[in-house]
């Protein structure tokens, strides 16, 4: 959920300073795509081979897996985890067509009072919603997690703009509102100290957090998400048919995880985000005007 909320906060960062829907596409394709690609290949044979078996997913799942069409499709997820990798994926469709098809924050916020409206009704008649509807409203929009992306974004123009308007403020506090139904007791109020972390860090008020330990493991924190949960199940697993103590077995799968994590950031995510940026800049690059032309 604390993602979720970085996440609108980050994207509408993104989307303002990139010009097309194309390129916007492309940025978040090459940020999230090669790294998801080699750790479903590094969990689907890792379970394969050190379990857990009943995690374990047939061929064809896992490749689906790399189009992030897998869950809609029906497929299991070759790791748990990437259930909230898929929500947000379809957020990226979502805000992308809006934010280029509408072109302006007055147009884009009616749309999103709707959503959020939207996403109150859906959390209250949750099992009541028919059949037709039930994928468009749960799968599609999202209504148990839209606000708190609609949170981030908000919280980012506050940063940026300065204190918004009355209208903006009732917005966000009708988005943080939302946790307190979306979720059942205590969990709510977990999510809803979530917001206070997020936005104590947004207000500069967490930068002795700022360490460089810390920000390295920020740095691999996407790999580690994609490696951390199965492949960290089948080597405690491993450890533990060979005696090593429970602790022990636990420190050396975190310690694995993080060797893992960073591996695949520095040999794959960095290279395919710098590859994709040498590429952009090739392509939108203005050609140098002659001295005759200028003439």
């Amino acid at each position: 959920h604390l993602f979720f909320m970085l996440s609108g906060f980050v994207i509408f960062m993104t989307l303002e300073r990139t010009q097309t829907a194309g390129w916007f596409g492309l940025a978040r394709a090459f940020r999230l795509l090669p790294a998801l690609w080699a750790g479903i290949a590094l969990t689907f044979l890792s379970v394969h081979w050190l379990g857990p078996e009943d995690r374990a997913v047939a061929p064809v799942s896992a490749l689906l897996n790399m189009t992030l069409l897998h869950e809609y499709l029906e497929h299991p997820h070759v790791d748990g985890a990437y259930w909230s990798l898929v929500i947000e994926a379809t957020f990226y469709v979502w805000i992308a067509l809006l934010f280029y098809g509408l072109k302006s924050w007055q147009r884009l916020r009616p749309v999103l009072w709707c959503w959020t409206a939207v996403s109150y009704i859906g959390v209250f008649w949750w099992k009541a919603i028919p059949e037709p509807m039930d994928f468009l409203v749960k799968d599609l929009l999202f209504v148990r997690y839209a606000p708190l992306f609609m949170s981030g974004m908000l919280l980012f123009r506050w940063h940026k703009y300065g204190k918004p308007p009355g209208t903006d403020v009732a917005f966000l506090v009708l988005t943080i509102g939302h946790c307190l139904i979306a979720y059942n007791a205590p969990y709510n109020l977990f999510v809803l100290a979530c917001y206070g972390v997020f936005i104590l860090a947004a207000s500069g008020r967490l930068n002795m957090l700022s360490r460089p330990g810390l920000l390295w493991l920020g740095s691999i924190s996407y790999t580690l998400y994609l490696v951390h949960q199965n492949i960290g199940y089948g080597l405690i697993t491993l450890f533990y048919q060979w005696g090593v103590p429970g602790p022990a077995g636990v420190a050396l799968a975190l310690a694995a995880a993080i060797a893992l994590a960073a591996a695949l950031h520095y040999g794959v995510e960095k290279p395919a985000l710098r590859a994709f940026r040498l590429w952009r800049n090739y392509r939108t690059r203005t050609p140098a005007v002659s001295s005759e032309e200028s003439a």
